[in-house]
């Protein structure tokens, strides 16, 4: 059956929706390979990770052509957009970015350059709200931010973006009319499945509204398969606890989530591509950058405790019928700052008495003891009042990575990392640098730095809030049409109460049936995966299913060992913060969210790893005492470390 013909079954077979980016930045060569490799209905892709919205927002400061959008989208479409209009593949993508509008007319130019004049573009506008910022703060709009309860307005953070997170009625409604390419702006990222989804199979949001049960559970199953492929290849191995059993990952190829009428979706893969798409690479991206079960979209609320995921062939899983329920009242807003400006440096401490040696640096270079920067961890700018130096933040990491016999210099090597941060570029510049480099010759033995001295660089904050949907207003515009406003989602109506997901019939594990207890990596007993939620970082852990038949007895130990304290223990860096448990039994699964592990997100947080991905790579090297009957054959005794 050829695409040209697809238009025709809407409705009457699922609508295939592939995914061809993850972030700005992913494989060029993907959109060809998806539109080229099989039958697609969909070809959609996500450029804007939190942080890109501060990159294009910097690439715009610079100006030129192409400065507020993805400029890779353009690249891909060169190669597919012929393709796509010849079988009839839609294209939706919110490579829009700041600039939607300049977005929808470079891509223009690049079809008729191509011979495509009878492309139809459409383009969404509205999400950006920097235009009405001074006037919604001057009527009262409070924009609190999420993580840490400030207002905007009391901490001196000049914006440089602010975007709603709108829904996917503006997507339905381009296509609806028309459209063969969709681009939007800030759009949810599963927006990009459910309203390509919504438009095959005429579902109607406000139904949804109105608290019918089909339409709600088919768009909560639209988020949820959105969910899974809109990262790309981490639903098919890449970022995958479990690597070593996945074939073909120095090729993945990228997932197709197939959406039936009722929201039940199966996620697949073209063939003879490489990587895999099973209940462990599914289960995995589910749990990606979640928080609480109950998952909010401006569409629909869909309930992650009672998502099913079976293995029905090869490279196909079928997630089955989601719970739906009413979205929330107001919209996600994301703001991006200037934060001020930070420099790091890097000293390398060779061989012995690393501690002495980190500890005499510190005290020449910033008038601190190592002993002091380990207390003051969580408070840098408490670090930085101790200091000689004149700056607001101070913040100081000891990678203690030398061996004790290196029989090389790699293995001798451990690190110094030194941050400041000011709001004045000046302070963070030669003052701080130029007692590094005059202290070279009169300290430890063997100092010198990983890069010559730098000047300061600008950092950004992001910034979490909401805002009202009705201080938001929406346009489509489709070429040859007269704009037109649809809604940006959410809802403020009354809300029925629903009743609890019951929780799958799981075994409970006795704990009288064991004596003995032996010692195990984490990571053998489960998988894991991790992101960032702002200045939160969220780790999903899952049992996978295990040859024995133990993987339900197993979570059911899980569920009572896996604590807020136990997550303190693990990691010693969030006993001062906030750590949420979520328990997902239908999925073998428990979400931990740690609030302010990250500071204030992506661009301000000095650690090593600023969006968390291997965090739940860390956890699993933890050493655990597991019950001796729960103990995976596959597991090497192990003696020391353990908690």
């Amino acid at each position: 059956m050829s695409d040209q013909e697809s238009t025709s079954e809407r409705g009457t077979r699922p609508i295939r929706v592939a995914n061809c980016s993850g972030f700005f930045g992913d494989r060029l060569a993907a959109a060809k390979e998806m539109v080229d490799g099989g039958p697609i209905d969909v070809l959609t892709g996500d450029w804007l990770a939190e942080l890109t919205m501060l990159i294009l927002a910097r690439q715009r400061m610079k100006g030129g052509p192409g400065s507020g959008y993805a400029s890779t989208f353009l690249k891909q479409m060169a190669d597919v957009l012929g393709t796509c209009l010849e079988r009839n593949i839609k294209v939706v993508s919110n490579a829009g970015g700041l600039d939607p509008e300049g977005c929808a007319t470079a891509l223009r130019e690049k079809a008729d350059e191509l011979g495509l004049a009878n492309l139809t573009i459409a383009y969404v506008t509205g999400d950006d709200l920097m235009p009405q910022l001074p006037d919604l703060q001057a009527n009262g709009v409070q924009l609190t931010n999420l993580d840490t309860g400030e207002e905007l307005a009391d901490v001196g953070l000049a914006p440089l973006t602010a975007n709603a997170y709108i829904g996917a009625r503006c997507i339905t409604e381009a296509l609806e009319r028309g459209a063969d390419v969709v681009i939007t702006g800030r759009v949810t990222d599963a927006a990009l499945a459910i309203g390509p989804a919504a438009w095959w199979h005429g579902w109607s949001y406000d139904d949804a509204l109105a608290g019918d049960r089909h339409s709600l559970d088919a768009l909560a199953g639209a988020l949820v398969a959105g969910h899974v492929i809109e990262c790309g290849a981490q639903a098919t191995g890449g970022n995958y606890s479990f690597f070593t059993e996945v074939e073909g990952l120095e090729h993945p190829g990228f997932p197709i989530a197939e959406v039936a009428e009722d929201g039940s979706s199966v996620i697949t893969k073209h063939e003879d591509t490489g990587g895999e798409v099973s209940v462990g690479t599914v289960t995995s991206q589910l749990l990606y950058e979640l928080g609480p079960p109950a998952y909010l979209n401006p569409d629909v609320t869909a309930r992650f405790d009672s998502i099913t995921v079976t293995e029905i062939a090869k490279d196909r899983v079928q997630i089955g019928r989601v719970h739906g329920e009413l979205p929330p009242s107001t919209l996600k807003v994301a703001v991006n700052t200037v934060g001020g400006f930070r420099n790091t440096v890097s000293l390398v401490l060779t061989g012995l008495d690393v501690q002495a040696k980190a500890d005499l640096a510190l005290r020449t270079i910033a008038g601190v003891s190592l002993e002091q920067c380990e207390e003051y961890y969580h408070l840098p700018g408490d670090l930085a009042a101790l200091s000689t130096l004149d700056v607001t933040e101070l913040d100081v990491t000891l990678l203690h990575t030398g061996q004790r016999n290196p029989v090389n210099l790699a293995q001798a090597q451990s690190f110094l990392r030194i941050t400041a941060k000011d709001s004045d570029p000046k302070k963070v510049g030669r003052p701080f640098t130029s007692v590094i480099v005059e202290s070279a010759l009169a300290t430890y033995p063997g100092m010198f730095p990983t890069a010559p001295p730098a000047q300061g660089t600008p950092f950004g904050v992001y910034w979490p809030t909401t805002i009202d949907p009705s201080t938001v207003t929406i346009k489509v515009h489709v070429e040859g049409q007269e704009a037109f406003e649809v809604s940006p989602g959410g809802y403020d109506g009354p809300r029925p109460q629903w009743h609890a997901i019951d929780p799958p019939h799981l075994p409970v594990y006795q704990t009288q049936r064991t004596t003995t207890a032996g010692l195990v990596q984490f990571g053998l007993l489960v998988g894991a995966r991790s992101g960032d939620k702002g200045g939160a970082a969220n780790v999903g852990f899952w049992v996978p299913e295990m040859t024995d038949g133990q993987s339900d007895l197993r979570y059911a130990w899980l569920e009572g060992w896996l604590t807020a304290d136990r997550i303190r223990d693990l990691l010693p860096e969030a006993d001062p913060l906030g750590v949420d448990v979520y328990r997902l039994p239908n999925l073998r699964a428990i979400n931990v969210v740690i609030h302010g592990l990250l500071d204030r997100g992506v661009a301000e947080t000095n650690r090593l790893d600023p969006q968390a991905k291997g965090l739940g790579e860390q956890f699993r090297a933890r050493l655990i005492r597991l019950p001796s009957d729960l103990i995976p054959e596959n597991a090497l005794p192990l003696t020391e470390g353990v908690l």
